[in-house]
């Protein structure tokens, strides 16, 4: 039986990208001392970096990922998109048009950046992997149709990850 008489098929669809930035975590709300109380060597007045990637990724293919990227020491981030399955062109997005949104959406304003002097998002919003993965999510909502976005997954190191699906 063809799909068109079952209905519409939906999918969802990852995709991965690498940026690298430093920040400090820091809250202008705390005293420098309850500040390193909270955040300890991330507090640093000078910062610390990260190398961030994105996901996009089934559940197979991100084992897979995380085995490359833990022999090469590279965060992860992840973004799914998810949607009906067109049924003539086969996709839910076209993958070319996902890699362009995100390269404007999470390349252009984080790649090789100080998060918190950089990018006017984190001037008053410490610069936690929480809201690295909101301002992720925030930036590609202005590219997607509603709806469409399904997921921001950031694996800040291979033991702290951050899940954010909009809510």
């Amino acid at each position: 039986m063809s799909a068109v008489g079952c209905g519409r098929r939906r999918a969802r669809v990852s995709r991965l990208v690498s940026f690298s930035a430093t920040h400090r975590l820091h809250s202008k709300s705390l005293s420098n001392e309850e500040n390193l109380k909270l955040f300890g060597k991330c507090n640093n007045p000078n910062g610390h970096g990260h190398n961030y990637k994105d996901l996009c990724l089934d559940v197979n293919l991100l084992k897979v990922m995380l085995v490359f990227w833990y022999f090469v020491l590279f965060p992860i981030v992840v973004v799914t998109v998810q949607g009906e399955i067109d049924p003539v062109t086969g996709m839910v997005m076209n993958l070319t048009d996902l890699k362009e949104y995100m390269e404007e959406a999470i390349m252009k304003p984080l790649d090789h950046k100080n998060l918190d002097l950089d990018v006017p998002y984190f001037a008053d919003i410490v610069s936690t992997t929480e809201n690295v993965a909101v301002y992720i999510w925030e930036n590609l909502q202005k590219f997607l149709p509603v709806g469409v976005l399904y997921k921001v997954k950031v694996y800040e190191t291979d033991n702290n990850i951050v899940v954010y699906k909009g809510e």
